[in-house]
């Protein structure tokens, strides 16, 4: 891609520079598509950053769904733990002083 622009950009200005144009008008028509290129080039880059923002900010839904989901799961499993181990300790509690 940059060698692209690079060759853009020098075709461009080897066209200027031998078109037959006076110095003022050649200079004048350089600056302008200079800047149509500086502008076209950060019209670029800001829909790239804009990409990876939305790209970023999706990314980082998925994660924090992900994280919650993983973090109920543990606390079902803790729960069905503790509620194994309190039904066994009524179990054995009750086994224990029939005795």
């Amino acid at each position: 891609m940059k060698s692209f622009l690079f060759g853009l950009g020098l075709g461009i200005g080897l066209g200027v520079l031998f078109a037959p144009m006076s110095g003022q008008d050649t200079r004048d028509n350089l600056t302008e598509r200079a800047n149509d290129l500086a502008s076209s080039a950060k019209e670029t880059a800001d829909g790239l950053a804009n990409s990876a923002k939305a790209t970023a900010s999706c990314l980082a839904n998925s994660a924090r769904e992900t994280v919650d989901q993983g973090r109920e799961r543990i606390r079902s499993g803790v729960s069905a733990v503790c509620n194994i181990m309190g039904a066994e300790a009524q179990r054995t509690g009750t086994e224990g002083s029939s005795t």
